[in-house]
């Protein structure tokens, strides 16, 4: 991998999969996606782990802050 995309997550249902297809439809292929999602109370948790796959990760935590995440 030449590079890493984070995307911070926090309730963001309405987005999240649009942005997550956004980066999967790059032409350039040579990165990881990491969703972390900050202890969401909508679905978001949800709908970006449908993407997960060897190029797209998702992690969960208790909710700290976008700078945490």
């Amino acid at each position: 991998m030449k590079f890493s995309v984070v995307i911070p997550l926090y309730n963001k249902a309405n987005y999240i999969e649009s942005t997550i297809r956004s980066v999967l439809n790059q032409t350039c292929d040579d990165y990881e996606l990491i969703v972390v999602d900050d202890g969401s109370s909508d679905n978001s948790l949800a709908l970006a782990r449908k993407y997960e796959s060897d190029r797209v990760r998702v992690i969960a935590q208790a909710n700290q802050g976008v700078s945490v995440a």
